[in-house]
């Protein structure tokens, strides 16, 4: 049986213009990303993140994506779920 995994939606407001930007600095900053789009609705982007503990996934909210200068506002939902054994 895999792992258990902590997985997480991030749902980004960015500042005007910048979402494309916001989503690439992203996927390049952080490894765990497993999906980085911009998109169109209430959010400018939704990013998915996988890391093996919530300490881990705290760490990358906080002291990476929400300093980000063109991020106005996140709202993040968490989902467990186990790896695909291989």
């Amino acid at each position: 049986m895999g792992e258990r995994m902590v997985r997480a939606y991030v749902f980004i407001e960015t500042k005007p213009g910048t979402s494309l930007e916001v989503v690439k600095r992203i996927k390049n900053k952080v490894r765990e990303v497993i999906q980085a789009d911009a998109i169109y609705g209430r959010f400018d982007a939704i990013i998915i993140i996988e890391t093996s503990d919530f300490e881990t996934l705290h760490d990358l909210l906080y002291n990476v994506i929400e300093r980000d200068p063109d991020i106005i506002h996140t709202e993040t939902s968490l989902a467990l779920v186990e790896t695909r054994d291989s």
